[in-house]
């Protein structure tokens, strides 16, 4: 046990498979105390077939929760040991049925007493233990139908990383990454226009004198990231020209930057944030309704590639 200690929580794979090798190994031994000659890792399917019924291998995979290629491996080795067969004039000639045989409805009369000492002797476990462990498996197993391990793992990894990642006030050194990284984005999905270039070549005369602000992400020491605020009166300011450097996705950087921004709009005095984009772009789309933004309609836009408008009231 002393590895599990040292590994912690990350070994609980690797735990709970030694747990269901030693449970696999002593079930073997129940099975010769009382003479029952089957395979422990028979008995999900045999449990199903035993209800009476011939059943399809696709039915009793959804029923004991297998693969279809599992139980498709299971049923040949019952077949192959006399215990199931395959069963005839079945209403889908498509399907593969299998039933329980003689042979194995005699070893069904023989195993209800072993299932009887068996559900007296687990009951007795759980009634020693301080944790129920049959109510802790229900419980992760609904756990991981909600949410997986790897996006639960991915959901981690993206918040130790993102706090690497540091928000700062644009200076000119600055200047080639903001205009680059929207270069690439836009030329990615539409063309270059006008206001564009007004923008990105001269963001100090077009952003910040017009009393606007930019902010740029860096992350290891590199600009990865960017997002402007756009003054269009007292009230309200334009969030635009955010991009992400594709080296730099899946850090939540683009809402650490459209946070940023809103608290400098608030500060500054806004009511109003507004944005452009266009529909095609999901994942900025959703990015702004996260962060709040409603859909609105009637400001006319510079842009050709503008599908869509959004305003957040702050």
């Amino acid at each position: 046990m002393e590895f599990y200690n040292k590994t912690g929580k990350m070994a609980l794979g690797s735990r709970l498979r030694r747990l269901s090798e030693s449970l696999t190994e002593q079930a073997a031994s129940v099975y010769q105390l009382y003479n029952i000659d089957i395979n422990p890792k028979w008995f999900p399917v045999f449990y199903v077939l035993a209800e009476g019924e011939p059943k399809a291998i696709m039915q009793i995979a959804q029923e004991i929760g297998h693969s279809h290629p599992s139980v498709s491996t299971i049923a040949k080795e019952m077949v192959k040991a006399g215990i199931a067969m395959e069963a005839a004039n079945q209403p889908d000639a498509r399907k593969s049925y299998i039933t329980l045989t003689e042979k194995g409805w005699v070893v069904n009369r023989k195993i209800q007493a072993q299932y009887t000492d068996v559900n007296a002797a687990i009951e007795n476990a759980l009634a020693e233990t301080q944790y129920n462990i049959w109510k802790a498996i229900e419980e992760w197993e609904f756990l991981l139908e909600q949410k997986g391990l790897l996006e639960r793992v991915q959901h981690e990894r993206k918040q130790r990383e993102s706090k690497a990642v540091q928000i700062v006030d644009y200076r000119l050194e600055h200047a080639q990454a903001f205009k680059q990284m929207n270069e690439e984005w836009i030329s990615q999905y539409f063309k270059m226009e006008e206001s564009d270039y007004k923008s990105l070549d001269h963001p100090q005369e077009y952003i910040l004198d017009k009393g606007g602000h930019i902010f740029i992400a860096i992350y290891n020491g590199e600009p990865v990231g960017a997002c402007a605020l756009i003054k269009m009166n007292d009230e309200m300011f334009e969030l635009a020209k955010m991009a992400v450097s594709p080296k730099a996705k899946g850090l939540g950087i683009g809402y650490l930057l459209g946070q940023a921004c809103i608290n400098k709009a608030k500060a500054m005095g806004a009511t109003k944030l507004y944005l452009e984009s266009n529909t095609i772009l999901k994942p900025a789309i959703n990015l702004y309704h996260k962060l709040g933004f409603k859909k609105v309609t009637g400001i006319p836009s510079p842009y050709e590639r503008c599908n869509i408008q959004m305003e957040l009231v702050l």
